[in-house]
């Protein structure tokens, strides 16, 4: 799923083709790819609603998973995403205003904080939002939570910036935090109301 992954699925075929590697095995070659792990990654425990995790950490990143995800004809769309400490701080507003712009609802929350205070990135953030369908919470997990408790049938819920990665930094403290995991845990009741 995701117009970025039917492109890189086109240029795989082309490089095949140059290859002179049969059509027949190209095919089976594109259809053995689960998909990558936080791009554009579904997580299906059975719930009435599509949750996607993708890496989408840049202006553009993030316009181009949103409007993928419009393209499933959700009913809502609802974000939850941050931006990371110790980085470009002029995507910041943009960022937040994409997010509002393209969801019905969006969850402003910390990333990888790093050296810098998770208010105050999010205060960067607010300031390109013209809109006041938007929320903060801080705590990642209680944000992603709060998406998730909030999805109703139809909605697509998109967690969005750290994809793959299984951590998250504060200030020079790695600990393990996997958005994946989280998402599992909530859907299946491990992570109760919070």
């Amino acid at each position: 799923m995701g117009q970025h992954n039917v492109y890189n699925g086109l240029a795989a075929i082309a490089c095949g083709i140059v290859e002179q590697i049969d059509i027949q095995t190209i095919k089976e070659g594109i259809e053995s790819v689960p998909g990558i792990r936080g791009r554009f990654e579904l997580v299906n425990k059975g719930q009435d609603f599509t949750v996607v995790i993708d890496y989408a950490h840049t202006p553009d990143g993030l316009k181009n998973v949103l409007l993928s995800g419009r393209r499933l004809n959700p009913k809502r769309i609802i974000t939850v995403f941050g931006c990371g400490g110790n980085r470009d701080r002029e995507k910041r507003p943009q960022m937040g205003d994409i997010s509002t712009r393209l969801s019905e609802h969006t969850i402003i929350t910390t990333d990888n904080p790093r050296n810098e205070d998770p208010e105050e990135i999010i205060k960067e953030i607010e300031a390109g939002i013209q809109t006041k369908l938007y929320e903060v919470i801080i705590d990642r997990e209680q944000a992603i939570t709060r998406a998730l408790r909030d999805a109703r049938e139809g909605d697509l819920v998109l967690i969005a910036g750290k994809g793959h990665e299984t951590y998250q930094i504060f200030g020079d403290e790695k600990i393990h935090f996997d958005d994946r995991e989280i998402v599992e845990k909530v859907l299946d009741g491990t992570i109760k109301n919070r």
